[in-house]
């Protein structure tokens, strides 16, 4: 089955790619986005890619937990986490032709994620301490939110690639070692084939973007299997692997906040955006960004492989040091 996995997510690499380089054409005519004040590009670039990269993955996900289940077919709550993905996707492709007034959208972001949030295993209790239903809401806002900063991060070349490739590979290997439920494994398998498959056209300078279609439920995609981690007793990894993402649209909104900005127009405010003005090179941000997430990702296995609390603990706080140093990094102008 580890096999089947694998080759599964080779030919989901393969699948995106071969659809992106065909449907070229319709996508420059699908939308294009023009440069604006959150923009890193300068030229109109077409996005959409994000349509094959869901399409791939749910159906490379689906066929797994297919085969998984002894041709038994995709277990009920699999399938309406990815009628969820799906919705969302749709949401994002209309976001991307037609913007969306902010309220409508989150409600139906909101929609999907409750979906989601109500395929979660009823033993499923990350913080025993809390009551089930302030559990269940927390985790409900945790993914929304999740959603959005995926949305909102995808603002250079490779930077979505450079968060998804390293975080999904690893949950993958989680899943192996029995971390996660084998279909949440098929899942991370499934994306992050689908996302190597997209980063050649998104190398900068890209050819193509994601657009909504793609960030929208990648973000919901990531939210559900690191909830999944956290429920496992893994809690110190599933804080770990998102730790870069998190610490960056999060304090970037808090500072908007404080400052009375407008938290919902448009901005350049993140520190990746902010290295971008100070001088550093897409390829020197999004590397930093690789190398970092490879580090949490070492830590976070580190905590797989102990129970002890101290070890957790250390291990948590030397990820928030390292994602601090390079926040600290990008605040600053480069010399």
């Amino acid at each position: 089955m580890d096999a089947i996995l694998l080759f599964l997510a080779a030919g989901a690499a393969v699948a995106t790619s071969g659809m992106i380089a065909l449907a070229r054409p319709f996508l420059r005519s699908y939308a294009l986005a023009h440069p604006d004040q959150r923009s890193s590009h300068k030229a109109p670039t077409p996005q959409g890619g994000g349509i094959f990269v869901i399409a791939t993955t749910v159906a490379a996900a689906a066929l797994a937990a297919y085969l998984q289940s002894s041709y038994e077919g995709v277990p009920l709550s699999l399938a309406w986490v990815l009628a969820a993905t799906i919705a969302l996707a749709i949401v994002g492709a209309v976001d991307d032709v037609r913007s969306l007034q902010a309220v409508p959208r989150l409600i139906l972001q909101t929609v999907a994620v409750v979906v989601v949030v109500a395929t979660l295993p009823a033993e499923l209790h990350i913080i025993p301490a809390l009551p089930w239903w302030l559990e269940r809401f927390g985790i409900l806002l945790a993914i929304l939110w999740f959603v959005n900063l995926v949305n909102f991060m995808d603002g250079i070349d490779w930077m979505t690639v450079a968060e998804t490739v390293p975080v999904t590979a690893a949950l993958a290997a989680f899943g192996l070692m029995g971390a996660l439920p084998r279909e949440a494994t098929a899942v991370a398998f499934a994306l992050c084939g689908a996302t190597v498959g997209f980063a050649p056209f998104n190398r900068p300078v890209a050819r193509l973007f994601l657009g909504d279609v793609g960030s929208l439920p990648i973000g919901l995609l990531l939210g559900w299997l690191l909830v999944l981690l956290a429920g496992s007793g893994h809690l110190a990894a599933a804080l770990l692997l998102p730790l870069y993402y998190v610490a960056d649209s999060t304090i970037t909104l808090l500072r908007r906040l404080a400052k009375g900005e407008q938290v919902m127009k448009a901005h350049r405010s993140h520190f990746y955006q902010r290295a971008t003005n100070g001088g550093f090179s897409v390829y020197a941000i999004v590397g930093r960004v690789f190398l970092l997430n490879c580090a949490l990702v070492a830590l976070a296995t580190t905590t797989i492989l102990t129970a002890s609390l101290p070890s957790q603990a250390a291990a948590v706080a030397a990820g928030c040091v390292l994602v601090g140093l390079l926040l600290r990094q990008f605040a600053l102008r480069k010399r």
